[in-house]
């Protein structure tokens, strides 16, 4: 099965899926959308009120915000996959609760290994702490960190630049970062005075940040 196949069979699984109480409260499974072979991957947190409508990530106001800011890393939103941790709307847009979290981790995971993308972007702290444990977004947002065997990017949430108008300028320096990082070939970005770890990341053994400039 390739890896267009297997999208479709997890959104299939996803569409099925009561594994979790905002099954019963969903209008639309909201699995991701973009090219299978897409070498950038940015993950949100929740669909809102515009993606349960429809049932694709970031269309409401961020995601015209996010379109924007592709736009200033040199990107479309054709050409990359945009999904989120968790796949059904959390009521009233509530944070995702740490039961729901866990049960959309398997489809996440399993479309982050079917798309197997060079470079993973968390867009907010849920998102981020997929990757990074104890990790703080004032702190370590825009930089590039080798978790596992990727590349992952934390950034803010575009909705939090919706609501704090000063986290707008950070979002756009951040996004005009990525374009750097992803014009850097991967060994390159990792032989830059650190050394590689395959190990998960955790408190003991916390992900390397790595500088590009």
């Amino acid at each position: 099965m390739d890896a267009e196949d297997t999208l479709l069979a997890i959104r299939h699984q996803i569409e099925q899926c009561q594994a979790c109480p905002l099954a019963a409260g969903r209008l639309n499974v909201v699995p991701g959308e973009g090219p299978a072979n897409s070498q950038i991957m940015f993950i949100g947190e929740g669909p809102g009120y515009n993606e349960d409508q429809q049932g694709k990530p970031f269309v409401g106001q961020a995601g015209k915000f996010l379109d924007e800011l592709l736009g200033y890393a040199g990107l479309k939103r054709s050409e990359v996959f945009i999904t989120n941790v968790v796949k059904c709307r959390p009521p009233e847009n509530r944070d995702p609760q740490p039961e729901e979290l866990a049960a959309c981790r398997q489809y996440l995971d399993a479309q982050i290994a079917a798309i197997n993308p060079r470079i993973i972007v968390t867009l907010g702290r849920f998102s981020m702490a997929r990757f990074i444990e104890d990790g703080k977004i004032s702190r370590i947002h825009g930089y590039p960190h080798k978790v596992e065997s990727r590349i992952v990017v934390t950034m803010y949430h575009p909705a939090a630049a919706l609501h704090q108008p000063a986290l707008k300028d950070a979002l756009i320096q951040d996004f005009s970062r990525l374009r750097d990082i992803m014009n850097q070939p991967t060994p390159s970005l990792l032989e830059q005075n650190y050394t590689e770890s395959t190990e998960s990341p955790t408190k003991e053994n916390p992900p390397e940040q790595l500088s590009l400039f």
